[in-house]
């Protein structure tokens, strides 16, 4: 499998498909590339070249027992696009990869073609935080009931009905302790306000209407806080947007990418 070093010696595992403009896609928290097996066919059909890797503490990535930060994983992604010669690409993350994604596009201005913020935050005193009953269901002693929780948070009942899994956004099954409590506290401690407008790339935020996992009222600030942003809500959907309603996310995602194709790498 290809791998990437990054600035502080940590080695990264990264997977490429398909054929054309690339396109980087980042997953949520505590979370490997697995997050994207879903949909990402989705954009190498309509002629995109995805590439995902496995974040430090994830899937085969080294897993340092060390502070992280999303801003530290934004350099990582930097060092993934050097490893493969990618000058410009397109980004696309999804709950923390969001955040992570609003460093890359504002730390890195120019190795972002278009930028797409699904289901995330802008972090900090701004960010709008999940409801006390979210966060108390989640932390509960029962981790059986505490693991329906996220699922239920992920997807409808009907979807849950009717997909007996796997499922791919609940977190990495192979990952230590330790690196499960660094991505809790990267992603809590996200705060990128005032970086957001020096954002340059077009960029949609999208989310799920339903979503109370990271509300929906995240995606209005962000859109306002980056100059020139659009946003597009997915009705009925909740945090995993991009999976269960990939009939109507993966066409508007593409629909918004479509005007700036050329200007990522081939």
């Amino acid at each position: 499998m290809p791998t990437a070093i990054t600035r502080d010696g940590v080695t990264l595992h990264h997977q490429t498909r398909g054929r054309g403009e690339p396109l980087l896609l980042l997953p949520g928290q505590s979370n490997s590339h697995h997050w994207w097996d879903g949909v990402r066919e989705d954009f190498e059909e309509a002629g995109y070249r995805t590439t995902t890797f496995d974040y430090r503490g994830t899937g085969a990535s080294d897993k340092p027992d060390l502070p992280y930060s999303t801003r530290e994983f934004a350099a990582d992604a930097v060092a993934v696009l050097d490893a493969l010669g990618v000058r410009r690409a397109h980004v696309y993350g999804t709950s923390m990869g969001g955040r992570v994604a609003q460093w890359l596009a504002a730390d890195h201005r120019d190795r972002v073609a278009a930028l797409v913020l699904g289901c995330t935050s802008p972090g900090g005193e701004h960010g709008v935080e999940r409801g006390y009953d979210v966060r108390k269901a989640l932390s509960q002693p029962d981790r059986k009931a505490a693991g329906r929780t996220l699922l239920e948070l992920m997807y409808t009942p009907a979807w849950l009905a009717t997909h007996r899994g796997p499922y791919r956004t609940v977190g990495d099954p192979g990952m230590p302790a330790h690196a499960r409590r660094r991505h809790l506290a990267a992603s809590a401690e996200h705060d990128a306000w005032d970086a957001l407008p020096r954002i340059t790339a077009p960029t949609l935020v999208i989310h799920g209407t339903d979503d109370r996992f990271n509300p929906a009222a995240n995606a209005p600030l962000l859109a306002d806080r980056i100059p020139n942003a659009t946003t597009h809500l997915v009705p009925g959907a909740r945090h995993a947007y991009f999976e269960e309603f990939r009939e109507t996310a993966s066409p508007a995602v593409l629909d918004f990418l479509a005007p700036h194709r050329q200007l990522a790498d081939r």
